[in-house]
């Protein structure tokens, strides 16, 4: 498949704005976010709120590179910091599951508050490890369990790593897309997922996780006990009849699925923004001293620290091609499951050598809290986790150049 590697004007103005939020909004408060954990960044959640989104959306207008355009935006603003991005008040996860399994009904009665102008910051989110369930997310074990008489789905259980998962639960308008099995000895056909409005009883913030990186943003604990949520909740097919109300969201499993189709490559974005702001303070800093990098010298001749210089921008350049990839076939409306796992299983092992050559590269400064780049090594590893780790996207497309099914290769 070719792609053009040409962005519209469009784009190159996007990559220039959120470049600017990243250098203007972000980094001057990185520090201190990450060194108290827990505390609201309440002036970056009011200033995107309140300008930041209109600003993106009057300035944006236009012919745009599609999905590739959300992946500049994730790049340029994790490279100001990954963060504070994760908490900037939108749909996020939750949104991408109600776009990838949710009917147009839902979409619009799920996501409206997010395009409304006034009101209050709002989140959302997506519940699906828990504390036996991670990598697979077959064995969920939160139940789902139709009531006749009230017409409502019963949820009950816990989940954990809930990435915005405090927002999305306590404040008023936000929502979590919770992946529960309405029938355990079904496997994955019986895993649907259900939106559960902040502040619906029955949900409980058990509390959030204290974290190697990526301080500022919340990760949740999440605890269901007889939490009741109207028919319509269960994303899917419209079609919740009252004579099998389980035939509803037909989507299914794969349909849930399909959410990571769309997260990974940003997620991959993500870490490219992370790698190439340790990679260019690197450079900067190295400029400054008077090392001069030789890109036309023979490969023999070249210094340790040179090679390592290419090396990291070689999987900087990897990591950005492929998701651009995956990213444009989701603009095409073609698959892109392998192509994202690639993109995702790249870019976290790219952003997780490239931070620690980073901070090895300068030294004992490099391992001090004086500069960033320690921070954006922490930040990094998680990149290389969530979304599916490492060995899970692996796998994933192994499985698919072998066409392979799971219960062969596992």
């Amino acid at each position: 498949m070719a792609i053009s590697f040409e962005p519209t004007e469009n784009t190159v103005a996007a990559k220039e704005h959120f470049n600017s939020i990243a250098m203007e909004q972000m980094r001057p408060i990185s520090r201190r976010y990450d060194e108290n954990e827990g505390e609201v960044p309440t002036e970056w959640v009011e200033w995107w709120w309140n300008t930041g989104r209109k600003q993106t959306s009057g300035k944006l207008d236009g012919p745009s590179d599609g999905f590739i355009q959300a992946c500049v935006q994730a790049e340029e603003l994790c490279f100001g910091d990954a963060a504070l991005y994760l908490r900037m008040p939108t749909p996020a996860l939750g949104g991408s599951a109600v776009g990838a399994a949710g009917t147009s009904e839902q979409k619009v009665q799920f996501l409206k508050h997010f395009h409304a102008d006034g009101g209050h910051p709002i989140w959302g989110a997506m519940a699906i490890t828990e504390p036996q369930a991670g990598s697979d997310a077959s064995a969920i074990e939160t139940t789902a369990e139709f009531d006749e008489a009230s017409d409502e789905w019963v949820i009950n259980g816990q989940k954990i790593f809930c990435t915005a998962g405090k927002g999305s639960s306590t404040v008023d308008g936000g929502f979590t897309v919770v992946w529960a099995t309405i029938d355990p000895e079904a496997g994955r056909a019986g895993i649907k997922s259900f939106v559960v409005p902040a502040n619906t009883p029955g949900m409980e913030l058990v509390g959030c996780e204290k974290k190697l990186g990526i301080r500022a943003s919340d990760t949740a604990t999440l605890r269901f006990e007889n939490c009741r949520v109207p028919r319509d909740h269960l994303l899917g097919s419209a079609e919740v009849k009252k004579k099998d109300p389980k035939k509803a969201g037909d989507k299914g499993f794969k349909g849930v699925l399909a959410t990571f189709d769309a997260s990974r490559p940003i997620v991959a974005a993500m870490a490219v923004g992370v790698g190439r702001a340790s990679l260019d303070f690197v450079k900067e800093n190295l400029a400054e001293r008077g090392v001069e990098i030789r890109y036309d010298a023979p490969p023999a001749e070249l210094t340790a620290l040179e090679r390592d210089l290419m090396e990291m921008e070689a999987e900087l350049q990897a990591a950005r091609l492929l998701t651009w990839r995956a990213a444009s076939l989701i603009s095409k409306g073609r698959p892109n499951n392998l192509e994202a796992s690639m993109a995702k299983a790249k870019a976290g092992l790219a952003v997780t050598r490239i931070t620690q050559k980073a901070v090895g590269l300068l030294g004992a400064e490099g391992y001090s809290t004086k500069l960033m780049v320690e921070k954006w090594m922490r930040d990094a590893k998680i990149n290389d986790i969530y979304e599916g780790t490492q060995q899970i996207n692996q796998l994933i497309v192994a499985r698919r150049i072998l066409d392979y099914p799971s219960s062969v290769l596992r």
